[in-house]
Parts: C-alpha cells; structure tokens; sequence
C-alpha cells in the first residue's frame, strides 16, 4: 500500500468520480485509475462499485476510508515533524478546515498562497466543525476554518455571508417560478447531506418548526454527491452557497427562493486561539482568503 494509491482512493471518495479526482491531485485520469488498481490488487478486493447513481465506495471501500484518513494525517504530522527541524525552509502552516472549505474554496486560495510564500510548508487537515475547533485548541493547527463556528477561547473572524440555498435542475423551475412556499417543498423529492452535521440539523428543523415532514428522497454523505444527485434530477437540495455559485452563475442550478421561511443563515469562519498571535505565515492566508472571496463574490440578496 503506497501513500499515493491511499491519496487516490480518498480523492475519488471525496469528489465522486476518478476525473474530479484527478484534477483535484494534478495528475491524470489514468493515473487515478492505475493507483486505484494498484490499491486494490494489493488487499484483493473491489473498493468502488458502480451503481445506479453513479460510483460508490464497496463495503471493503467504506472500512478502510477511516484508516487512510489516519494513515494520511500520520503522513502529515510525520512530515511536520521533520519540516520543524528546518527553520530556514521558510516556515509552516497547520490548517485545519471543514470539508466543503478544504474542497471548494482552499485549493484557489493555497494555489495563490503558494505562488507568493513557494517555501512555506502547509497541513490541511480536514473534519467536522466540532473537530476543526478541537485541531485548534489542542494547538494540531494554527488556524481553523469552519462555518459559523463560535468558542469562548478562539477568536472568530467572520469572511462572508455562506447561506444554506435550496437548489434545483432549471428545467424543472422556470425562470419566472423559482419561489415556493414552505408546504409545497415539503412534499417535492428531497436530498439530504451528513446525518447528525449542524447542515443536516438546521435543514430539518426549517421544517420542523412548520410542523412538516419532509419528503426525504435520499440521505448522502457529502455536499458534492448531494449536488451531483440534484444535477441528475434525482431531487432538491440545500446546498452551501460556497459549493453550488459556480454551477449557479452558469446556470446548471437555479436556486429557489423559499417566500414564507428565514433563509438558514450561516458564516465562513476563521478562528485561532485568542491568546495566540498569528504567524506571518497565517495572515498572508488570511490575506488570500479575503482576495479569494472578493473576487468570487457572495451569495445573492434576498428578495424583500
């Protein structure tokens, strides 16, 4: 088992498919496909099925994911440690982030760090919002990103607006219809992400506090399966605005504009202890971040 075969097997998990996969390591799609191989000529068994919704990892495939997460945060505490024995390599970064940020918004905004800080060495490692705030406390990471993530001992700084939006196929919403009531979205084919995640909770509860139940058509793991299952019609979605404004300003998914519910609010967040200065190395981060942000724009007002 080669630490490159374990990195292609969680980026297919991570991104759905070997040609996102391959984009998100830099190499080619056969290469993903030879490490995939590789990996599974190596413990005998299948790791991907492919079903009717498109690639899923195979019960082999689901027991070994929380292993090659260790196995790769094992990787990186090991290449820290030996990284910190060189003070004149130009410094390091320990970043610990949500998954939705580590996949639609660190690779712009490293791919830009780095161009401008080339020797500085950077971890990333990924979790839960609960998880990325512990990284931080327990000093694993300097600086944490998460959605509105709140803790007496960090301080919060808030980037930008990222709402929950309910997205859906434009064929299915013409474009003078993308509002609806509460009840009439209750009873349409619903697609869910992360069981137990503050997404998942605070979606069920918009319902919940309407005394409705909603159609719950499919549960998913992460926010790209969930919006890969809304491009092929399979349901609606809420959706972070920072993982659907691209396929929205093309117009691949429009979002529908609920008329009688609050939009479900939330913030991207960075954090760090607030006894704590931020390194150089952090602030020019953060500096990228923001330049990130700002040309990408946010999420769109809504309608009084």
């Amino acid at each position: 088992m080669e630490i490159p075969q374990v990195e292609a097997f969680l980026a297919v998990l991570t991104f759905g498919g070997f040609r996102r996969a391959a984009d998100a390591l830099r190499v080619t799609q056969p290469a993903v496909s030879a490490r995939i191989r590789a990996l599974e000529d190596s413990l005998g068994v299948r790791l991907f099925e492919r079903g009717r919704h498109g690639l899923a990892p195979s019960a082999a495939g689901r027991a070994l994911r929380p292993h090659a997460e260790t196995l790769l945060q094992s990787v990186a505490r090991a290449r820290q440690a030996v990284h910190d024995l060189r003070p004149s390599a130009g410094g390091a970064l320990q970043i610990a982030a949500v998954l939705s940020i580590c996949t639609y918004l660190l690779p712009d905004v490293l791919k830009r760090f780095q161009a401008a800080h080339p020797k500085v060495m950077i971890t990333v490692r990924s979790g839960h919002s609960k998880e990325v705030l512990e990284m931080v406390l327990r000093g694993e990471a300097e600086i944490g990103l998460a959605r509105s993530l709140h803790h007496p001992e960090v301080e919060t700084l808030s980037l930008r607006d990222d709402p929950l939006i309910l997205v859906g196929r434009p064929s299915a919403w013409p474009a003078g219809e993308r509002r609806a009531r509460l009840e009439e979205l209750a009873d349409r084919p619903l697609i869910f992400f992360d069981r137990g995640s503050s997404d998942w909770t605070l979606t069920h509860g918009l319902f919940r506090r309407a005394g409705l139940v909603p159609n719950v058509a499919m549960e998913v793991e992460t926010i790209e399966t969930a919006k890969r299952m809304v491009e092929r019609g399979l349901g609606l979605a809420f959706l972070p605005h920072l993982a659907v404004g691209r396929e929205l300003r093309r117009r691949s998914l429009v979002a529908i504009e609920i008329v009688d519910a609050e939009p479900i609010s939330r913030s991207l967040d960075v954090i760090h202890p607030r006894q704590r200065p931020l390194s150089p190395e952090a602030r020019a981060l953060l500096a990228a971040l923001r330049s990130a942000l700002s040309e990408a724009g946010g999420p769109p007002r809504r309608r009084r």
